[in-house]
């Protein structure tokens, strides 16, 4: 007779669920723990960058200010009667050294820059430049020149006692508003300098300056 084949018993159900139970908790576990270490290194490297852009921002992307200088003043076209008195109707010329420094990384392009001249508060003469760019970390210079109006200047009551001594004192302002592009920083610049000036009508230079610089974003 043959031999009966032994059958295993089952296992119980309970038992069954118990184990698919264990499985799926620790499958579930490795998932978070994997989950936790990507949230944990995507965390990491945003804080990096985020502390690499504020770095940059405040060293090598900061913008620095344009730097606007008066290197010298000279007059021309000065005809004076009786040596004190300028000739009615002949223009006087004010040519200016100005130079603008760019300290930073990029360049500083601008549009057209304007001086005017002021006599007793009064403006006696304006200029227009070009537009153009310091390039970074360069100096440009330009000449400004200025045609003061006689007709304005001799309409001013001072005058005659200003020529009189010899000394004629007057105020210079220029702007130059521009822009620049640091890779992501973009800054509006406007550089803006006024210059007290005295003019030794003799020798026709400028005998004193004082200037004052200011920079707006």
């Amino acid at each position: 007779m043959a031999k009966r084949e032994q059958v295993r018993p089952l296992a119980p159900a309970a038992e069954r669920r118990c184990s698919d139970e264990e499985g799926a908790s620790k499958h579930h576990k490795k998932r978070s723990r994997k989950c936790v270490k990507c949230c944990v290194f995507v965390t990491a490297i945003f804080v990096i960058l985020v502390t690499a852009i504020i770095v940059l921002r405040f060293t090598v992307f900061r913008v620095k200010d344009p730097v606007i200088t008066m290197n010298s003043v000279t007059i021309s076209k000065l005809e004076l009667s009786n040596g004190t008195t300028p000739k009615p109707g002949v223009n006087i010329t004010l040519i200016a050294d100005v130079s603008v420094k760019n300290p930073n990384v990029a360049s500083f392009k601008y549009s057209n820059t304007t001086t005017t001249l002021y006599y007793d508060r009064q403006i006696v003469g304006e200029a227009r430049n070009g537009p153009g760019h310091a390039r970074a970390r360069r100096t440009m210079r330009m000449n400004v020149t200025v045609d003061i109006i006689p007709d304005r200047i001799m309409s001013n009551p001072n005058l005659n006692a200003d020529m009189s001594s010899g000394i004629l004192s007057m105020t210079s302002y220029t702007r130059v508003p521009g822009r620049m592009k640091i890779v992501i920083v973009k800054r509006n610049i406007v550089v803006k300098m006024t210059c007290s000036m005295t003019l030794n009508i003799t020798s026709q230079q400028i005998q004193t300056q004082k200037c004052k610089r200011k920079v707006d974003f």
